[in-house]
């Protein structure tokens, strides 16, 4: 028996998440290649590895309970000085996403915990690095813009490598026919891909 290091996400899909992925490495993040871009409903979180089945369960019930929701992208954003972290905004799907994260956190279920910061939904593209890559990200993404169509999240779990690799998806609805499907091209870990989002 051990633990696990689990995430909840929805993904940004292809072509955005390789392209800022790309970014994020290139602004000098070294963490980037293993992680594939996101934005977090359920921050990194330890658990005991025989806790697993009930935290599928979990998340297979919140799920089910979920709606799909448009998601729009545009613009960065920065938590400094609070926390060293440059972002691309979530403009559109913020009440969907506090919705979804605070029924995953319930203090009934079996990933229930505290955040460190108010949740604030957003998609991270450099974090920790020098002041002046992370006004490099702030500016050059300054004009980024995406939208899709949100049909449900992810478990991730974080390898002894640091890379965090997809375990399950969970789309939303009761059934599956009548969930539509996942956004196509989602990265299930963390591949860098040559593509570039259209503008």
């Amino acid at each position: 028996m051990g633990t696990v290091t689990l995430g909840v996400s929805i993904a940004v899909p292809e072509p955005y998440g390789s392209f800022l992925q790309k970014r994020r490495e290139g602004f000098g993040d070294p963490h980037a290649h293993g992680i594939p871009t996101h934005v977090t409903l359920l921050p990194p979180t330890e658990a005991d590895d025989s806790c697993l089945p009930a935290i599928e369960a979990h998340l297979a019930q919140v799920a089910a309970a979920g709606r799909p929701f448009p998601m729009r992208l545009s613009g960065t954003g920065t938590f400094r000085p609070l926390s060293p972290v440059v972002f691309v905004n979530v403009v559109e799907g913020s009440a969907a996403c506090a919705w979804l994260q605070k029924r995953i956190r319930d203090t009934a279920g079996p990933v229930a915990r505290e955040l460190l910061f108010p949740y604030h939904p957003h998609v991270t593209i450099a974090h920790g690095i020098a002041e002046e890559a992370m006004d490099r990200a702030f500016e050059e993404l300054a004009d980024f813009e995406a939208a899709w169509a949100v049909g449900g999240f992810a478990l991730y779990e974080q390898g002894t490598d640091g890379v965090w690799r997809l375990e399950r998806e969970y789309p939303f609805g009761q059934s599956e026919q009548d969930a539509p499907p996942m956004a196509t091209g989602v990265p299930h870990q963390g591949v860098v891909r040559p593509s570039a989002p259209s503008r």
